[in-house]
């Protein structure tokens, strides 16, 4: 699928050939990202990991970039299946995730149409790209940028119901206590 690749060409601007598929690895990132410096910490999973392992780093991240391969249908069809694992262990949260076909560079082998990429990023709410970790081709950057500003604007939301709630909580109180004095 190409998942390191991918988060080193992200990191580097370089392609490597061969690396250890087997390997997990997490990186520091820092970005400036529209007037915001930003830390990302990207966990690189090695794909091999048990169902413990693999639940632990789901719920270890705030977002998330599903890959596949382009040219491989399987791939493709291992993401809903991957996202409804997602959604039952972030429950109650929605899941901030990015769909990404990898190998654009490939497309005479392509068994995974653009069209249907866009067709299941529509359907799991979230943002779509084609690129080619090999190549560089697709604005890679920008698809780390973007689930960083998803990741933002969901904290933001977050933030703005707890203290809504909170409000709501001091209100309640504060009516009780003057119910309280007025009796």
């Amino acid at each position: 699928m190409g998942r390191t690749a991918l988060v080193v060409r992200f990191l580097t601007k370089r392609f490597i050939w061969e690396y250890d598929p087997t390997l997990e690895s997490t990186y520091r990132h820092q970005a400036t990202i529209d007037d915001e410096v930003v830390t990302m910490e990207i966990l690189d999973t090695a794909g091999q990991e048990d169902t413990i392992q693999r639940e632990g780093h789901m719920r270890w991240g705030e977002g998330f970039v599903l890959v596949y391969d382009i040219t491989d249908r399987g791939s493709f069809e291992e993401v809903l299946p991957l996202k409804n694992i997602l959604d039952e262990i972030k429950k109650p949260k929605n899941v901030t995730l990015i769909l990404v076909g990898n190998k654009a560079d490939l497309d005479h082998s392509r068994q995974v149409s653009t069209e249907e990429g866009e067709k299941l990023a529509t359907e799991l709410a979230c943002a779509f790209y084609e690129c080619s970790a090999c190549t560089g081709e697709g604005n890679i950057t920008e698809i780390f940028y973007e689930l960083c500003r998803e990741v933002r604007r969901r904290r933001m939301v977050q933030g703005k119901t707890r203290r809504r709630s909170s409000t709501t909580h001091v209100k309640q109180a504060i009516n009780k206590m003057l119910t309280k004095i007025s009796s």
